[in-house]
């Protein structure tokens, strides 16, 4: 696939043809995901193919309290659990997610891990939330999803089980020191969006400064 092409048109999939994804495509993928940049190199990426469907109804059990709370505060206006003002809704109640509540059925479900020994975290001492080391995992993730889109498939990455990395941990035998970064949900998709609304780029960028001149 052209890459302007895939980096333009690869939007979130989140219903899957009941087509099973077989492994070997799947280590396929990570194979070409896995030339993403990452700090000095040091590649921290793991990643754990989640088959067993025990385990996975259990991984959505500790997803769905975080989903309930992520529309509750939607509904508000308010950017869910954002780290400057938020406040959790008063009420919550159960949102239906086809993802968490077929998730036996998704075609294949990967949680990536990120060792944090392996990460330089440039911001950590600033009297704000962390975001820098995300530079180091979240590239390969996005690589992730454009290897898929290459062989046909879609999918969409999620971060509600790093919420509940502490009870999902012992699940995936989460190695120490390591941090739960994503959730990456990929199947053939029963719909490829391709048409994509986004900012154009005067309203988000500038010269100089943040606040300086539109660039277009």
């Amino acid at each position: 696939m052209d890459l302007r092409e895939a980096i333009r048109t690869t939007g979130s999939v989140r219903e899957f043809r009941d087509e099973a994804v077989a492994d070997a495509l799947v280590a396929s993928v990570l194979d070409d995901a896995r030339f993403a940049p990452s700090g000095g190199n040091r590649q921290p990426w793991r990643v754990a193919l989640v088959k067993d469907a025990a385990i996975r109804r259990q991984l959505a059990a500790l997803m769905q309290p975080v989903w309930d709370e992520y529309v509750a505060a939607s509904r508000t206006g308010a950017a869910p659990f954002n780290a400057v003002d938020y406040r959790p809704p008063a009420q919550r109640m159960h949102a239906s997610n086809s993802l968490l509540d077929g998730i036996e059925r998704v075609p294949a479900v990967l949680a990536v891990a990120a060792d944090l020994r392996r990460i330089s975290a440039m911001d950590a001492a600033l009297d704000r939330i962390s975001v820098v080391p995300g530079a180091s995992i979240y590239p390969f993730c996005w690589n992730v999803l454009l290897a898929a889109r290459e062989r046909g498939l879609g999918g969409v990455l999620t971060t509600f089980l790093s919420r509940v990395e502490r009870e999902a941990a012992p699940l995936l035998k989460l190695p120490e020191h390591h941090a739960l970064a994503a959730t990456i949900f990929l199947g053939y998709p029963v719909h490829q969006p391709t048409r994509l609304r986004r900012k154009p780029v005067e309203e988000f960028a500038s010269v100089d400064a943040f606040e300086g001149v539109p660039l277009a």
